[in-house]
């Protein structure tokens, strides 16, 4: 008999709401599991979408509610992680998609059901927000695997963690659900499983409704003040402040208030 071949894993682009840029991740056999060709799909993806003016949000979810992103997918490491040269492949990847999140013009946000686990958390962490339904399941399994975690993702999980939380994560390698990841800070919400569809597209929309300019100007501010490599300077950041108070946007948020009505932000 021969066995039936498991579908590659993909990615899904989704623009139905005007604005914002969906981005599921499909591999079910493999709870979304994360392959090589998966993860330069997403950096390109994360790439082109930076360079869009009219794009307000960038949301990042797993196909169905079995999982986020289970991690990398081990399956293809003896074929794609077995010689130093194409281990740093695969890193450069990684690190490509995760950098691509953390740097984005435009606020990202990750939608979380289900597993999510080592590469997975990597993903979720590099986004600004993060939601998860109660029954999510976390882990950082690397010390089980033998792999190392690097630098980049290990300061990540220590700067919105804390590093004595990281250290309990990376080193016991335990399994954590949804309601313990909102108390330690790993999501900013957990919502019920029946909620979370609702509750989750409601924050997308909260964000896509808010003035462009302004979450754009505010991006800049944070990757300022955290610093780091590629980190925009002062004048950069006082430049996007100074283009809010000059845009048209500005005009019709004052506008609006004075109205008792919602604003409709155009980002210009």
């Amino acid at each position: 008999m021969h066995e039936t071949p498991t579908p590659p894993g993909r990615l899904d682009i989704d623009e139905s709401v005007a604005g914002v840029l969906r981005i599921r991740i499909v591999n079910p056999a493999r709870y979304n599991a994360m392959s090589l060709s998966m993860w330069e799909a997403l950096g390109d993806a994360l790439a082109q979408a930076s360079q869009r003016p009219d794009l307000r949000a960038v949301v990042l979810q797993g196909d169905g509610d079995r999982a986020f992103v289970s991690g990398a997918d081990i399956s293809e490491f003896g074929a794609q992680r077995n010689d130093p040269a194409q281990t740093a492949r695969y890193d450069r990847a990684v690190a490509r998609a995760q950098e691509a999140l953390t740097t984005s013009p435009v606020p990202t946000l990750a939608l979380i059901q289900g597993v999510c686990m080592g590469g997975g958390m990597g993903l979720a962490l590099a986004c600004d927000l993060r939601y998860c339904n109660a029954a999510a399941r976390f882990r950082m399994p690397a010390a089980r695997l033998g792999l190392g975690y690097g630098r980049d993702g290990v300061k990540r999980m220590c700067d919105i963690l804390g590093a004595s939380r990281a250290a309990d994560l990376f080193l016991t390698a335990r399994t954590f659900d949804g309601v313990e990841a909102g108390r330690i800070g790993m999501v900013h919400e957990v919502f019920s499983d029946a909620d979370f569809p609702a509750l989750a597209q409601a924050r997308v929309q909260a964000v896509a409704e808010n003035a462009p300019l302004t979450l754009r100007a505010a991006r800049l501010a944070m990757r300022h003040v955290l610093g780091g490599p590629g980190a925009p300077d002062a004048q950069q950041v006082d430049d996007a402040v100074q283009a809010c108070f000059r845009s048209q946007d500005y005009q019709e948020g004052q506008i609006a208030f004075r109205e008792k009505r919602a604003p409709a932000f155009m980002a210009r």
